[in-house]
């Protein structure tokens, strides 16, 4: 099978088999927006319509360099070094880097990259059939800009209470619900999914951080209901302030600070490096 195959044969039926499944994603953003009307058109729906604008531009990318490799495998183009990259990526199963460059960060190899990048494009076809309702949870892990998302949450909150914007800032509610369990959209704020804790285990019973159980890497949080409110200086002894990424590598990508309850002094999770990550790059 598969294994036999040469690089270049392998490369090719991979270039066709990727080009087929994304060649029909694209977002109408221009319609979606003229849908809108003007009160229609908040701060979630433009988190929305630059999240399609974002996958068009990925997605354009990868047709683009796929199509004009397809043509050089059957001999109508002449091979450039570009080409040549993309076709050592595919066969090295690892993401190219122009496709990188559009993308978003990610710790995955390609199969389960475009398995994600699926799931991604199906969170903003469901919004997009409804574009004035903001979904009742949005998973944030599929999201390219998570913080424009949580800036939405405080700008919402900004317009309904007539406060001032820079000095909100967004607190986390973790509820005992998973997302199949959510009826219906916050009250306040926006129920969110996507978040895994690494370095500690929620307990749900307590509503508390607990230490992992053995051998247990990641912990999935259940649905998270982001609010906006004053900054608060004061310490809560009950609270970590835990530090939010995009991927299990942490750095550059972080995201904000969630609030998380605790038995525990909060300097025992500091020690330990607990975190959320969104995009663990596994399934769980």
């Amino acid at each position: 099978g598969d294994a036999a195959m040469n690089p270049m044969a392998r490369s090719e039926q991979l270039c066709n088999d990727i080009l087929d499944e994304v060649r029909e994603i694209k977002f109408a953003t221009d319609d979606i927006s003229r849908s809108l009307n003007d009160d229609e058109k908040g701060p979630y729906q433009f988190v929305f319509l630059q999240e399609c604008d974002y996958m068009n531009g990925l997605v354009g990318e990868m047709v683009r360099s796929l199509s004009e490799l397809q043509l050089g495998f059957k001999g109508e183009l002449t091979m450039s070094e570009m080409m040549e990259r993309l076709a050592d990526a595919l066969f090295l199963e690892t993401i190219p880097a122009s496709w990188m460059k559009l993308g978003f960060p990610t710790t995955r190899s390609l199969n389960s990259w475009l398995g994600n990048l699926k799931d991604r494009c199906e969170q903003l076809n469901d919004w997009t059939v409804e574009p004035a309702i903001i979904p009742k949870v949005t998973d944030v892990s599929r999201l390219f800009n998570p913080q424009s998302f949580l800036t939405a949450i405080k700008q919402v909150t900004c317009q309904q209470q007539t406060l001032e914007l820079n000095k909100l800032q967004v607190y986390t509610e973790v509820t005992k619900r998973d997302r199949g369990g959510i009826e219906q959209a916050a009250r306040e704020g926006a129920f969110v999914c996507g978040m895994f804790l690494e370095g500690a285990r929620w307990d749900s019973t307590s509503s508390s951080l607990e230490e992992s159980k053995p051998k247990e890497m990641f912990c999935k949080m259940p649905v998270i209901n982001c609010k906006a409110g004053m900054e608060s200086t004061k310490d809560d002894k009950n609270m970590y302030t835990c530090p939010t990424y995009c991927t299990p590598t942490r750095r550059p990508y972080y995201v904000f600070p969630a609030q998380l309850r605790t038995k525990y002094p909060p300097s025992k999770w500091i020690m330990a490096g607990v975190a959320l990550i969104l995009d663990i790059g596994i399934a769980m």
